[in-house]
């Protein structure tokens, strides 16, 4: 396969100006990330400082409740609450041994940001996060995390507010300041080799996971079942299962309020082939190429485009690819919450919401999901949720007496 692609996708796609930055990176993490040198200091920071491994836990109640054995991959309960910080460690360490001081991010559900901040404040350099302003608004907890871990947090106003923008913000930075500046990407999408990069950095999860599914149950899992919006999260628990035909492995896009038309968050179910931020995959787009707007309950997955080799995978059938609605999620983020003691964070809840949509063809399979983030930081959401679900209950309940009492 073509270096730097998967199939069709993937590729470099960028301003002549950014070529030598990432020309400098390409070699920098072929030669630097699999020296001896590199991968202890990686691996000690991974079980000191994050908490490696994070365990796989069996959620006996709600697997009783409906008929198949659900495991979870506890990404939540790494340090700062996501699997955000596999690859922030990741970058910035290599950001450390590339002799540069500043690290760069774009954020869209805050986890990334409070992430890249951590690593760089753990690590000795600066950090500047770009997070849409929308996404500053519905995150606030986490800007405050940023903030607090000493980050500079610039909002974007432009365009839709989210993710999109705040990508495109922190590249233009970057292009302007390459001497100095790494730019920590938080996904597996972009211009080579940032998929990659993220990847690597990621796969720590299906390293573990599939050990660990082997040490409990004595086999591999049936199926195992990530979140996708940029595609981080499942393409690290991907990674070690793919080779292993027999595992079915599912992906979960947002697909927004469900409502005929509405704005989503699912290109691979949904979308067409074009180029954004860098490369070439599957994206939301209009006929004539213009990028549409996403939508999402879960910051987090609120972006109009996927990893290249999700699309790969996508295309070539290895992996499938559901679509969750907004009220799915939040249903599961309550039963997951309530059952098991443990409370997901809404992109999370909808690779949940897709085990518990299909509990009647799983029956009796062990199920794998990669619990991606903790839900604290959607705590607000929620409640903002659950109150225009009864004020709406509310209305349509006075529509109806109005209603009768005409007749």
């Amino acid at each position: 396969m073509k270096k730097g692609y998967w199939g069709d996708f993937g590729g470099r796609f960028v301003p002549e100006l950014l070529i030598p930055p990432l020309l400098e990176l390409e070699k920098a993490f072929e030669e630097i990330v699999p020296s001896r040198a590199f991968r202890e200091e990686f691996d000690g920071l991974m079980r000191d400082f994050v908490g490696r491994p994070s365990p796989v836990y069996r959620c006996g109640r709600l697997s009783e409740e409906v008929g198949l054995n659900l495991y979870l991959k506890r990404e939540d309960l790494n340090h700062t609450g996501a699997h955000k910080i596999n690859n922030t460690i990741g970058q910035g360490l290599l950001t450390k041994h590339m002799g540069k001081k500043i690290l760069l991010a774009e954020t869209g559900a805050g986890q990334h940001g409070v992430a890249t901040a951590t690593a760089a404040t753990m690590l000795g350099l600066e950090c500047v996060v770009y997070m849409g302003a929308t996404d500053v608004e519905r995150q606030s907890y986490n800007v405050r995390r940023m903030l607090q871990l000493g980050a500079k947090v610039v909002p974007i106003e432009s365009g839709t507010k989210t993710l999109k923008d705040a990508i495109n913000a922190a590249l233009r930075t970057w292009i302007a300041d390459q001497q100095s500046t790494h730019y920590c990407l938080g996904t597996a999408a972009g211009p080579h080799p940032f998929p990659s990069m993220v990847k690597e950095f990621q796969s720590v999860i299906s390293r573990e996971a599939k050990r660990q599914m082997k040490e409990k149950t004595g086999r591999l899992p049936d199926v195992v079942v990530a979140c996708v919006g940029g595609g981080s999260n499942a393409i690290g628990t991907f990674a070690d299962f793919i080779k292993e035909k027999g595992v079915r492995l599912v992906g979960v896009e947002a697909a927004g309020t469900g409502e005929a038309g509405c704005a989503n968050s699912a290109p691979l179910n949904l979308g067409s082939p074009g180029v954004l931020h860098g490369t070439r995959t599957m994206l939301l787009q209009t006929e004539d190429g213009q990028i549409m707007g996403s939508s999402s309950i879960a910051a987090g997955l609120d972006y109009p485009g996927v990893g290249p080799e999700h699309s790969y995978l996508h295309a070539t059938g290895r992996a499938e690819y559901g679509m969750i609605i907004d009220d799915e999620a939040v249903d599961a983020f309550h039963r997951l919450s309530r059952a098991e003691g443990i409370i997901p964070a809404l992109e999370s809840s909808h690779a949940v919401a897709w085990v518990l949509k299909h509990a009647s063809e799983l029956q009796g399979k062990d199920v794998l999901v990669c619990l991606s983030g903790r839900g604290d930081k959607d705590i607000d959401i929620i409640e903002e949720a659950k109150s225009k679900t009864e004020k709406a209950k509310e209305e349509k309940a006075k529509e109806a007496k109005e209603k009768e009492g005409r007749r």
